[in-house]
């Protein structure tokens, strides 16, 4: 046995440090906490178990922290309301000014109303205020361009930067087109060059495109060869630069136009109004006429004086025509037009070329149950009645006349007003005198000679076979 209590029993183990000399101090009593701490770490420590690693702080909020640290360092003592900070830059814009913000009037897009200031070189200047100008080509223009101070509308392009001016184009104006500012809604000219199978080929300033044959026109387009190497003005509907894909439709322009077109007429239209117009089309029963966009009826009835037959002998689709504003229906938007009101009315001297009495000669026009008509000149005609057909009675019509025959007949009655003249092929009677102006004479006959003879027959000087009363 060791002399030394202390020495360590087992061989090859460290001696144990010598005990403190003097009272041993009792140790500080732990919390709870550090009480459970230390008694798990004895457990796992005695089963064999390790303690479970303590997880690692991310490296990217170990960065956010000290970043946030060295942020709070630097910004210490900072007083933001002794800076004026700037709103939010917008998105940029190739159109806008370069700093991205809006100079007011530069800025807007769209249709604009502006007055002419005056021309300078290639170039017409608008005012289009809030102390801005635009510039519009002159070649935009067909003839003189308008004079300053004149209104115009106009449609914003682009901002020019470097001048700091609008560049402006016509409204309805074609762009000199590439395919950097070819998009949707954009108004080229187009040169039709080629037919193709459902439509034609297009030349858009050395751009090949396509407009197909149902947009070529507002009406029904057959056969495209009567466009070619016609100059059109169309609208892009589609446009797709790395596919080199371009399509452009005439009609969609046309009917924009003339929705525009319509809007103004309505505003302005009133009975009795002379407007200029297009035959449209053309149908049994009349023609429909476009005047400033609106359509209306021009009946069959309302043509001329003339009877017609075949409107498409009088006027056809495409003619130009003058035409009355006869009636209005604006709650069903309905127009009905008359073209014979702006040519001479024969009725108006009816009176005076056919007095009573006289005899002229006619053509008989038609054959009805009461009678037959006879023209006796363009628009005028009158009707023979069947009792003036003939002294004897006439089952039918056409037993005494027939359409087309050449026929004297003789004035009776004129109504003007009306538009009525009775008329009759029956010879004059022997005992109606007519004076020289052609009325009758209202003289009365010469009277008769005395007779100087006796009656024959009777009872002579015989007494009366029923004596009078009182004889």
């Amino acid at each position: 046995m060791p002399d030394d209590p202390n020495a360590s029993t087992t061989p090859g183990t460290p001696p144990r440090p010598p005990a403190p000399s003097g009272p041993r101090r009792a140790p500080a009593p732990l919390s709870q906490g550090s009480r459970d701490a230390a008694i798990d770490e004895a457990m796992d420590a005695a089963m064999g178990r390790k303690a479970p690693a303590q997880p690692e702080k991310p490296l990217k909020r170990q960065w956010d922290d000290e970043l946030e640290a060295e942020l709070e360092a630097a910004l210490s003592g900072f007083d933001p309301k002794a800076f004026d900070v700037s709103p939010p830059r917008r998105k940029r814009d190739d159109r806008l000014p370069a700093d991205g913000r809006d100079r007011g009037q530069e800025a807007r897009q769209g249709e604009r109303k502006g007055k002419v200031i005056g021309v300078r070189g290639k170039s017409l200047f608008v005012d289009l205020g809030g102390k801005s100008e635009g510039v519009v080509p002159i070649d935009q223009f067909e003839g003189e361009p308008p004079a300053p101070g004149a209104e115009i509308e106009v449609v914003v392009d682009h901002f020019d930067r470097s001048e700091g001016i609008v560049h402006l184009r016509l409204k309805g104006a074609a762009v000199e087109a590439d395919w950097s500012n070819l998009r949707d809604g954009v108004i080229v000219e187009a040169r039709i060059t080629k037919v193709v199978k459902g439509g034609v080929e297009v030349d858009v300033d050395g751009i090949r495109g396509f407009m197909p044959i149902s947009q070529i026109d507002l009406n029904r387009v057959e056969d495209g060869s009567d466009y070619l190497n016609q100059k059109v003005k169309a609208v892009v509907t589609e446009a797709n630069a790395r596919e080199k894909n371009l399509v452009v439709s005439r009609r969609e322009l046309l009917e924009r136009e003339r929705a525009e077109m319509r809007e103004k007429t309505w505003a302005t239209l009133e009975e009795g109004q002379i407007r200029e117009g297009v035959v449209r089309s053309v149908k049994p029963f009349g023609a429909f006429v476009d005047v400033g966009g609106v359509d209306g009826l021009l009946p069959i009835g309302e043509l001329s004086w003339v009877r017609v037959e075949k409107i498409e002998e009088v006027i056809k689709p495409g003619d130009k025509v003058k035409v009355q504003v006869l009636r209005i229906d604006f709650e069903a938007r309905k127009l009905t037009f008359g073209l014979k009101q702006l040519q001479q009315n024969p009725w108006d001297d009816a009176e005076e070329n056919y007095p009573r009495g006289t005899s002229v000669r006619g053509k008989v026009t038609k054959l009805m149950e009461f009678g037959a008509f006879v023209e006796l000149e363009p628009g005028v005609e009158g009707l023979i009645h069947v009792s003036e057909l003939s002294p004897t009675r006439v089952r039918r019509i056409a037993d005494v006349v027939q359409p087309g025959q050449e026929v004297e007949v003789r004035i009776l009655k004129v109504e003007a007003d009306a538009r009525r003249i009775s008329l009759s092929i029956l010879p004059l009677p022997k005992d109606q005198q007519l004076d020289e102006e052609g009325e009758e004479d209202d003289t009365p006959p010469p009277p008769k000679p005395e007779r100087k003879t006796p009656l024959k027959g009777g009872l002579g000087d015989r007494d009366p076979l029923f004596p009078m009363p009182g004889s």
